[in-house]
């Protein structure tokens, strides 16, 4: 399961399409004004797409009415103006004309159930003149307490650029994480050299409670496990997304201590040590632990407030994407290769082949990542940046762009091996950065391809080429290739601290446990 949780969603960058039909109810009473959630039918309404060009309307509150028929109301009485009634009782259509009749200039229908694109016969279209548009009945009462009764309105559908600044957002934070990871790793490293002698291998635990990969049988039933981890989840979602929530709050929790932890060790904050009898506790790591654990608390009670829970979960995401760099390590170039494949190939599978295969021709990776249903439960395993330019949309609900810990944490894993050749081989860091700066470069690839094609990108699908070819011509331009290829595990470096693979050949020592 947390094999689940790290690759789960390796590759989706998705927002919503033009076609939800968001528009913006501007209320004012003077210098008073406020804005509010429509949802309308382009094809049967037409709404100006700018405030400055929106006509102005006194609105006419007849809430308590469905408005299926006239009534005791005279035809003209509602001469040019905006009525509000309530949803349901007839059709959208019937509500319309009967407004029209009355000499309304605008209908908006209050709801107090889930909004809909307001839809009719083909033949009732032609009948409504009208703008006709959803709000929530709870906008309707709050627009009421904020301007009384007094309201003027206006209705518009601002369009929405194809370009956002949440993709320069988060291409940043997807940057820095990798970054992070890889030098964390790589000073691991080489903080285990200076400790002294030890030995690394294998699937052997160090101290830190370290993991290294390096059977390719192992790698192929861990992704053959992924696989099928996957479908469960697009079978079985409303019951298995609540054990992923439990387990990202467990598991963002434990990797935010540990960042924290580095982080205090790092700028030599005290440990404040208690004695109490024969036992002694840190006061720091109590209060590290209790801050990291009301964080994971905080988001599993208000993971569903869109407005502000992103910021905190993006926050337990990189600690916890940091957190499995530095703990989950590959142990060559070939381990790297291997794995990394793999992935693309899973990822191309899951994102392009699968709509064939699915009875509504979505793909499997897609609908697993952003739930079954607009206002379920979602896997928690996405950074998510809200699209700042989809005004109208983000009053009805925030839109997001998302990208999968996946997408970070696989090129990611080759990014911190590089950092730790470079620490092996005693280099100025040249294959972390090389490495980093075509991570940044695919990512930026990825993004472009979106926005042309209109279309969220298996990103695995240009990160994987684009580092793995970028490490690989380093390594051979410094004729570095058979070492970094083999990798190493090593016994610890004598007191001269020299180059653990010297230039030109690679150092095993006959003790040394071989890749």
């Amino acid at each position: 399961m947390a094999a689940h949780i790290w690759i789960i969603v390796a590759a989706v960058l998705f927002w919503n399409k033009g076609e939800c039909q968001e528009a913006v109810l501007h209320v004012s009473n003077g210098a008073l004004h406020k804005d509010y959630c429509l949802v309308y039918n382009s094809s049967w309404s037409n709404i100006s797409d700018s405030l400055s060009d929106a006509v102005k309307y006194e609105l006419v509150n007849l809430t308590y009415s469905m408005l299926c028929d006239e009534g005791t109301m005279k035809p003209g009485s509602l001469d040019g103006k905006a009525v509000a009634v309530m949803r349901g009782g007839c059709a959208f259509s019937r509500k319309a004309q009967v407004a029209q009749d009355l000499g309304a200039a605008v209908l908006l229908i209050t709801s107090k159930e889930e909004m809909t694109t307001p839809s009719a016969n083909h033949t009732e279209y032609g009948k409504v003149k009208i703008p006709l548009a959803l709000m929530r009945y709870s906008d309707f009462l709050d627009a009421q307490k904020v301007f009384s009764d007094k309201m003027e309105v206006q209705l518009f559908a601002p369009p929405i650029p194809p370009f956002d600044v949440s993709i320069i957002v988060m291409l940043a934070l997807a940057v820095f994480t990798i970054a992070m990871g890889g030098f964390w790793s790589g000073a691991v490293e080489r903080a285990k050299q200076n400790a002294g002698p030890s030995l690394s291998g294998g699937e052997e635990r160090a101290d830190g409670g370290d993991v290294m990969l390096y059977s390719p049988l192992k790698v192929l039933l861990f992704v053959v496990l992924m696989c099928g981890m996957l479908v469960l989840m697009y079978f079985f979602y409303k019951w298995l997304v609540y054990v992923i929530i439990v387990i990202f709050c467990l598991a963002s929790a434990t990797a935010l201590y540990s960042c924290l932890n580095a982080l205090s060790n790092a700028v030599g904050c005290s440990k404040l040590n208690v004695s109490c009898g024969e036992r002694s506790c840190s006061v720091r790591s109590l209060l590290l632990a209790a801050v990291c654990i009301t964080l994971a608390v905080v988001w599993g009670v208000y993971r569903n407030e869109d407005r502000w829970i992103w910021i905190l979960q993006d926050l337990l995401g990189v600690a916890f994407c940091l957190h499995f760099m530095k703990t989950i390590t590959l142990s060559n170039y070939k381990i790297c290769v291997f794995l990394l494949s793999l992935l693309l190939i899973y990822d191309v599978f899951f994102v392009f082949i699968t709509p064939f295969l699915t009875p509504n021709g979505e793909s499997i990776m897609v609908q697993v990542a952003l739930g079954p249903g607009a206002g379920g439960e979602k896997l928690p395993v996405v950074m998510r940046v809200p699209r700042f330019s989809a005004w109208a949309q983000n009053l009805c609900m925030m839109q997001f762009s998302i990208l999968g810990y996946g997408d970070i944490i696989v090129p990611g894993l080759l990014v911190a091996y590089c950092h730790r050749f470079d620490v092996w081989i005693g280099s100025n860091r040249i294959y972390f950065i090389s490495c980093t700066i075509a991570y940044c470069v695919g990512l930026a690839v990825t993004f472009a391809v979106m926005l042309l094609s209109r279309m969220g990108q298996p990103a695995l699908l240009y990160l994987v080429p684009f580092t793995l070819i970028t490490s690989a011509a380093v390594a051979l331009s410094r004729k570095e290739f058979r070492q970094f290829w083999a990798g190493t595990t090593y016994q610890v470096l004598d007191s001269s601290r020299e180059p653990l693979i010297p230039d030109g050949e690679a150092a095993y020592p006959s003790s040394a446990l071989k890749c």
